[in-house]
């Protein structure tokens, strides 16, 4: 997804969201896209609903079969509310994961050095970005990935301002390793989000 389609998608949803990348979607043109961005109209109750997962899709780069397959899923986590065992799992997503960490300028980039070889889960090295992370697991970067462009502009420029409890990080010689302190919980998102919506938006769906 380039810049421009990325920052077109934030304004029309009125949010930055970290995980697509270059931060600044709102700062030029604070409203939706096009000529009449601020003159739009009131919106729906099921645009306003809709409007929210929007977010949780685009954010995690998740098509949107993946997205309701993954809430079907949570629905039948009965130890929880299925909405915290959806935030559980987007958040526990390898490539969101290290974003998170600040390792990758966004979840795209997070999955292209998955995908690449240059991330371990216990020193087992994992490339499927969508894999789980587990709590007690350690997360680490290989040499190569290490002096990858995306780890380095990340480190440069890093998107988020800290990473999240759920996550520790400490020295691993010139590098970093990271560790899975507790489950996430949803104020961990970053970015504005109202649970209540999304269950109204999925409200049927089983």
């Amino acid at each position: 997804m380039g810049k421009r389609s990325a920052f077109k998608i934030q304004r029309r949803l009125g949010v930055e969201l970290p995980g697509l990348g270059k931060a600044g979607a709102l700062e030029r043109r604070p409203y939706g896209p096009g000529m009449h961005g601020m003159k739009r109209k009131k919106l729906s109750d099921y645009t306003i609903r809709l409007m929210e997962k929007q977010k949780l899709r685009f954010h995690y780069g998740l098509r949107e079969k993946q997205l309701r397959n993954l809430v079907v899923k949570c629905k039948k986590d009965t130890s929880r509310s299925w909405v915290d065992s959806l935030v559980i799992n987007l958040e526990s997503r390898l490539d969101n994961v290290i974003f998170r960490l600040n390792w990758a300028p966004s979840i795209a980039a997070a999955r292209q050095m998955v995908s690449h070889g240059h991330i371990k889960i216990n020193g087992q090295k994992v490339t499927i970005g969508s894999a789980t992370v587990n709590v007690g697991d350690e997360i680490t970067i290989t040499d190569k990935g290490a002096k990858s462009g995306n780890y380095l502009q990340a480190k440069a420029r890093p998107r988020l301002s800290a990473i999240p409890a759920f996550l520790s990080t400490e020295k691993d010689g010139e590098k970093e390793k990271a560790k899975v302190m507790s489950e996430a919980l949803p104020e961990d998102i970053p970015f504005a989000f109202e649970k209540r919506l999304v269950i109204e938006f999925y409200w049927k769906l089983k």
